[in-house]
């Protein structure tokens, strides 16, 4: 009958808590998310593959209040289309983004104009809201180089922090952007925009979370800027759809006027 060693136990032991420690390590890596992932899951969470919303908008500066009833049609990242159902004088002003193209319509005058690229960075019906905003013409994954700066507690609740610094290519209005999102769901807190001296420009709060069209995300976007901390301009959804049918077709200048009028 052969005794084993007390040596041999111990080393047993040691190999199998080592095996056990790197098995949890394995899997806690596989768990961990890229900021690439993160940002593609914020990014579909908005998107689907396509969407039908309608939402108020509610802009306040030092001057005005005004509050607008929008709606709104997406398909992927290259068609959106948008219009103003209230109030009453502006009922009918549309925004059509086809690919790389966008116009605006003006139903008083029956007519559409073509937004240049350079006025992406130009105010939306007054709003503290840009073209670039309202039609979603960059995506943060494609256009930005990004890697996560904080990952832990902040506020309260665990967080991470990405930071994202425009690709030289990229025809992009922010010299940076920094979003902090809820680690438990993905669901962005705030972003934080930068000019290209990376000065803090203004600052987009999301709130208000709640299960709508099927998934949970914030319904209310609020936009502060920096310069101007006593104005904002608050969007809140009242209701969204996703992944509608949708044709190309639907995304057309006809329909832009169709839709205006």
């Amino acid at each position: 009958m052969s005794i084993r060693s007390p040596f041999s136990i111990t080393l047993l032991l040691v190999m199998l808590f080592f095996f056990l420690l790197f098995a949890l390590f394995s899997e806690l890596q596989s768990a961990a998310l890229s900021s690439q992932e993160i940002l593609d899951k914020i990014d579909k969470m908005w998107r689907g593959n396509s969407s039908i919303g309608t939402y108020f908008m509610k802009i306040k500066t030092a001057h005005w209040e005004r509050s607008l009833r929008i709606k709104s049609w997406t398909k992927g990242l290259d068609y959106t289309l948008i219009r103003i159902e209230y109030p009453k004088k502006e009922k009918g002003v549309s925004t059509l983004k086809v690919k790389n193209n966008l116009w605006n319509y003006l139903p008083k005058i029956k007519r559409v104009i073509k937004v240049p690229s350079s006025l992406m960075m130009g105010s939306w019906m007054g709003s503290h809201f840009t073209n670039d905003d309202l039609v979603k013409e960059s995506t943060l994954v494609n256009d930005y180089h990004h890697r996560i700066t904080f990952e832990g507690e902040r506020e309260g609740q665990d967080v991470y922090e990405i930071t994202l610094f425009p690709k030289e290519e990229a025809v992009v209005v922010w010299g940076k952007i920094v979003i902090l999102i809820r680690k438990k769901d993905l669901i962005p807190l705030y972003e934080e925009f930068f000019d290209e001296q990376e000065k803090p420009v203004r600052k987009m709060i999301f709130s208000d979370v709640k299960k709508m069209g099927g998934r949970v995300l914030p319904t209310r976007m609020t936009v502060v800027p920096y310069d101007k901390p006593s104005e904002f301009t608050e969007v809140t959804y009242l209701e969204i759809a996703f992944d509608m049918e949708l044709p190309d077709t639907f995304f057309s200048l006809r329909n832009l006027k169709q839709q205006g009028g």
